[in-house]
């Protein structure tokens, strides 16, 4: 299966479950063995049977890039170790003295790259609130690429890659959408004029909490070479065992994701009428500023499984409701099968500082929900604990 038939033939389950999938020529397997040698054996010096050596490209790894490339309606997929590693290849592959834009409301470890390590090779890095009404007044002459959150982590704003990349590439300037919070289910961005996707591997894409990785998906033939590139001489890959399991968890990414977001507008419309909730941050409510682009960006409208939402009682409020919950785990990371509830300021964002925190709304208070495959009604009752306990903190 290729991504032209994906678009022409099958429906995004189907492939879902068959990209990258191939039986096993030698034994009829339909499911993929895992190959866990570092080198392979050549007929003649220079002349390798299939692959050469791990690092390099390795039969699981290639089968998941593939898988996700073609989830993607994509040509070409490259995976890495972490997200943040897929992160950072992006951001080398620039020439020094490069400068880009990002969105401000970003995960904190990209927020640390971009802040922290990206000026030790000489790429400057401005982060703006409304990347579409901030664009112009950003854009330098150096300006090489556009870094898009949609949603953005943590606070879920929205924004409207069609028209940020219309922008950029009227000026010659790429565009990456981080699509980690999103899924390849829930939203494509290189059919929205995106030059490169990115993803934490470690959340939606795998969805069982036990890979870490990462993975970029372009259509450019001269990027995807220049990563390429940097993906073996960095070296930050992930294992063939890692690239087996994201695989396994890929082929269930449009169960889990859609009954994730068919949660969570169940859970945001709860709390957004309840007195014991101050505001809630989630694409799918029509209250949401970005609900008309979510309607024309995200598959069918949902608004995927993530959702934050500020509390009454304060940060002691938030802490209290992270401990009572019973069915919402007390966790960093997002996007598995299980619930897990956060509150970022102290947590995944506590590496930024308060008051840039505040600037895109990372308030103390604030708690972020990956939204799981349980039962929803269980969930439902479980957040009511949780607020009943934050408004007594």
């Amino acid at each position: 299966m290729t991504a032209d038939s994906f678009t022409n033939e099958y429906g995004f389950g189907t492939f879902a479950v068959h990209a990258g999938a191939e039986s096993d020529p030698v034994t009829g397997a339909v499911i993929s063995p895992i190959s866990l040698s570092t080198t392979f054996a050549q007929t003649e010096p220079g002349a390798p049977i299939g692959y050469e050596y791990s690092r390099s490209a390795n039969p699981n790894r290639e089968a998941f890039e593939k898988a996700v490339a073609a989830l993607e309606k994509g040509r070409h997929g490259l995976a890495f170790s972490s997200g943040s590693a897929a992160t950072a290849v992006v951001l080398q592959s620039l020439t020094p003295g490069s400068h880009v834009i990002s969105v401000a409301d970003v995960y904190g470890g990209t927020h640390r790259y971009f802040t922290k390590v990206a000026h030790a090779h000489n790429v400057e890095v401005t982060l703006v609130h409304d990347i579409v009404n901030d664009f112009d007044t950003a854009i330098k002459d150096n300006t090489k690429l556009v870094w898009i959150e949609s949603p953005s982590n943590p606070t879920l704003s929205i924004t409207d890659i069609q028209k940020v990349a219309d922008l950029a590439h009227a000026k010659n300037i790429q565009v990456v959408v981080d699509n980690t919070f999103a899924s390849s289910y829930i939203q494509n961005p290189l059919t929205l004029g995106a030059d490169i996707v990115v993803h934490s591997v470690t959340k939606y894409l795998n969805g069982h909490s036990d890979v870490v990785m990462g993975i970029a998906v372009t259509n450019s033939d001269a990027i995807h070479e220049r990563l390429r590139f940097l993906q073996n001489a960095i070296g930050a890959v992930p294992s063939p065992f890692d690239s087996w399991l994201a695989h396994r968890g890929l082929k269930t990414l449009h169960l889990r994701s859609r009954q994730a977001s068919l949660s969570a507008q169940a859970i945001a419309e709860e709390l957004a009428q309840s007195p014991l909730v101050v505001a809630v941050n989630y694409p799918g409510l029509k209250s949401h500023k970005g609900h008309n682009i979510v309607l024309k960006q995200h598959r069918d409208g949902l608004g995927g499984g993530m959702i934050s939402f500020r509390v009454v009682g304060g940060a002691a409020g938030a802490a209290k409701f992270c401990s009572t919950t019973k069915i919402f785990t007390l966790a960093e990371s997002l996007g598995g099968i299980e619930s897990l509830c956060e509150v970022p300021a102290v947590m995944t964002h506590s590496g930024i500082s308060k008051e840039e925190r505040a600037q895109v709304g990372v308030y103390d208070d604030l708690i972020r929900l990956s939204v799981g495959i349980e039962d929803t009604e269980d969930l439902l009752n479980d957040i009511q604990l949780g607020l009943e306990a934050a408004s007594k903190a």
